[in-house]
């Protein structure tokens, strides 16, 4: 059976918006506003909404970069951090979704006593919550059906609210700061902002409800960002306006004795009582739909005892194992029978995944991999505000449960290292260690034996005989490598003692000028006339290193070629596996005005979409990309397709436009026929690159330089670069 996926408005945005409009939102907002005046409900709502939407916007960056599968900030965390980190969160992360359940549970009971006064609240909790679970067990597609249909009656019982300042006397004598006074449970003998406001977060904690469906999406990169901002914007700006609503309706005694102020005052109490019920359940429905795929996703990654069982799912997809852990947990949260002590235990579990989510796209931002290309970029200072602000507040809130908390956290990271996880995606933790120090090499090799594809980045080996092979590619060599690639250029040692001296002198002053950009650059000499064995047997000795080069850098003097050599050198380039790239100048033209590139795709396999894999063509790619953003400049794209079982609708181009995550300004073409005489029809272009296919020979490359007289980059794959990852 095919699994069903929901779009943008089902699977993100109405969730979301259910969870954050919640039981909060009727039974508590006018009881913070009582406590804390206009001016501190102002106060806490916007602190709150600052680490949301943070979060939101850190969520929905790092989203449109990675394909993000089951989980969530689970996976989001672990692809970033690696599984042990992200294991870590994940667990209380889950067991904060499930405890929400329970939450939820409360509030629509605390609806229902209202009618009903006499029922008892024990049974109430566990009807209500078996509900709940019955919905959840027939099917994820019937529980979003049910939540259209309760989104509709929120949206009526908002209008009822805002409508009882047409039918009841308004107080004008506004309280701007609060008194604090309390609450009934404890015979009002006084709070604090604080503690208003740890009663108040998980209003706003569904901002993850959209990303924990995120392997029922139909996709996650696009639907997440769209329906999580979105959600968050509107009820941030409906919860603000309710401030002023409440404040109009009663004074600060009447608020914080009466939980029901909004249904008691209330242009038409039924329907916002309905809303209040409506709300709790969906939100409760979201949140007991939501957490045990987050477990489903810990278990597929083997975190979990008997994650075998856990990870199974019925033929629906449903993961029906972990939903019957997760009503048991739920259970236990029902037993805790109150609602303003489960909240400040939620509070603290949910700002340790919102400071990591933050802290993950900080990581990425701060090593600047090629492989960090988000669509949605942030400004530094959202993941920093977001990873900051979760932490402090952690730890203004409830000190003693904050540290509980990261106890708690390292005892699962600990657990966690200790089952020796494996990822079959890998992450960036290779890259994150390297860009710290050398030091790290020992710990990156144990985490990632083999250099994950993610943590990429070009690293230049550039063999040199005469100084005037880097000055002719001076600009371009920077142009690829910043700002975090490496050069390491390998030079013949010279007979000549005076001639020595001036290469010596030449590639101390070249070093200089790239280390001034911030690039990282040494150069060595060996004693060997042939260059051919010097570069042969200098990549088989660095083939044992951790931190070696990745590319072969050439320039090819159309003067004065020796075909032999270049020949040799692509297949010794091969064989070591290793990139290359051959830099063909065309006359004096060089790079002109260093504006527009050319990108020539060939031999793209079939089942590319399936497999994410574009074939030789990836190094070409990632070059187009780098060189771009240091141009400043634009890429058209031209996919030579000679491929009877290869067609591209506008829709695959879409997709192939998306997944590479090309410029916006990028235009993909696609053309049959000889390669060289498309490239001569598109003369507009600074530079045309290339991939190098099996058939084509320096002589060939030399060739479509000389027609098109426009300089050319012919790039070599190795298998340690993917632009699609």
């Amino acid at each position: 059976m095919t699994k069903k996926t929901f779009g943008t408005f089902a699977g993100v945005f109405t969730p979301t918006t259910l969870t954050i409009l919640g039981v909060i939102m009727y039974i508590r907002q006018p009881w913070v506003v009582g406590n804390a005046g206009i001016v501190g409900a102002l106060g806490i709502i916007l602190i709150s909404v600052a680490i949301t939407l943070t979060t939101a916007l850190s969520l929905s960056s790092i989203t449109t970069n990675v394909r993000i599968g089951t989980g969530g900030a689970f996976s989001i965390i672990s692809k970033s951090l690696g599984l042990e980190i992200g294991g870590a969160i994940g667990i209380p992360f889950y067991i904060a979704q499930a405890l929400a359940v329970a939450m939820y549970v409360f509030g629509f009971r605390e609806g229902l006593v209202s009618i009903l006064p006499n029922l008892n609240h024990l049974m109430l909790d566990v009807i209500i919550f078996s509900v709940v679970m019955a919905v959840a067990f027939i099917s994820t597609s019937f529980a979003f059906k049910i939540q259209y249909v309760i989104l509709g009656i929120i949206g009526l019982s908002l209008i009822s609210i805002y409508g009882a300042l047409f039918v009841n006397d308004l107080n004008y004598d506004f309280q701007l700061f609060g008194t604090y006074p309390g609450s009934i449970e404890n015979n009002f003998s006084g709070t604090s902002f604080w503690v208003v406001f740890a009663v108040f977060f998980p209003a706003v904690t569904g901002v993850m409800a959209g990303a924990n469906m995120s392997g029922d999406l139909t996709s996650p990169r696009k639907s997440i960002p769209k329906g999580t901002i979105s959600a968050v914007i509107l009820t941030t700006i409906i919860y603000i306006s309710l401030i002023f609503v409440a404040s109009l309706l009663a004074t600060p005694d009447e608020m914080t004795s009466n939980y029901n102020l909004f249904i008691d005052k209330a242009l038409y109490s039924p329907i916002v009582l309905a809303g209040l019920l409506g709300a709790t359940l969906s939100s409760a429905l979201g949140s007991f739909i939501g957490a045990p795929r987050i477990m489903l996703a810990l278990a597929e990654k083997g975190i979990l005892p008997k994650s075998k069982e856990l990870s199974k799912t019925s033929k629906k997809g449903e993961p029906i194992n972990s939903m019957l852990i997760t009503a048991v947990i739920v259970f236990i949260g029902i037993s805790l029978r109150d609602l303003n002590t489960i909240a400040p235990i939620l509070t603290m579990f949910f700002m340790i995944t919102y400071a990591m989510v933050n802290i993950v796209v900080l990581v990425e931002q701060l090593l600047g991999l090629p492989s960090y290309r988000p669509t949605l970029k942030v400004p530094l200072i959202v993941p920093a505000l977001g990873a900051f602000g979760s932490i402090v507040i952690m730890f203004v809130i409830n000190v003693i449960v904050a540290l509980t908390s990261l106890i708690l956290i390292f005892i699962f990271y600990f657990y966690l290292v200790n089952l020796k996880l494996k990822s079959e995606a890998g992450d960036s933790r290779s890259g994150l260690f390297t860009a710290l120090a050398e030091w790290a090499t020992k710990k990156s090799s144990d985490l990632s034996p083999q250099k994950e594809v993610r943590s990429w980045r070009p690293d230049l080996l550039i063999p040199m005989s005469m100084p005037k092979e880097i000055r002719s590619s001076y600009k371009l060599i920077h142009s690829i490598v910043f700002p975090k690639g490496s050069i390491k250029i390998l030079s013949i040692f010279h007979e000549n003692p005076e001639e020595q001296k001036n290469i010596e002198l030449f590639l101390n002053n070249a070093s200089q000028k790239y280390k001034e950009s911030g690039i990282s650059v040494s150069y060595a000499f060996v004693e060997n006339k042939e260059l051919n064995t010097t570069i042969n047997i200098s990549m088989q000795s660095l083939n044992a290193a951790f931190f070696k080069p990745n590319i072969i850098f050439a320039t090819i003097d159309t003067g004065h070629v020796n075909l032999d050599y270049y020949n040799q050198l692509i297949m010794d380039v091969k064989k070591n596996n290793f990139g290359m790239i051959l830099y063909i100048p065309y006359s004096t033209a060089s790079l002109a005005i260093e504006k527009n590139i050319n990108l020539w795709l060939t031999d793209i396999p079939t089942n590319w979409k399936e497999t994410f894999n574009v074939g030789h063509n990836d190094l070409s790619t990632l070059l187009s990309l780098l060189i771009c953003k240091n141009w400043k400049g634009t890429i058209d794209a031209f996919i030579i397709d000679n491929n009877p079982d290869l067609k591209f609708s506008e829709s695959d181009l879409e997709s192939f436009k998306t997944m590479i995550r090309f410029p916006n300004k990028t235009n993909i073409n696609v053309k049959q026929g000889e390669i060289l005489n498309h490239v001569k029809m598109h003369r507009n272009a600074d530079v045309n690159i290339f991939s190098v296919d099996s058939k084509m020979t320096t002589i060939d490359m030399i060739s479509i330089v000389s027609e098109s007289r426009i300089s050319g980059i012919f790039c070599v794959d190795s298998n340690l670069e993917n632009v699609l990852v």
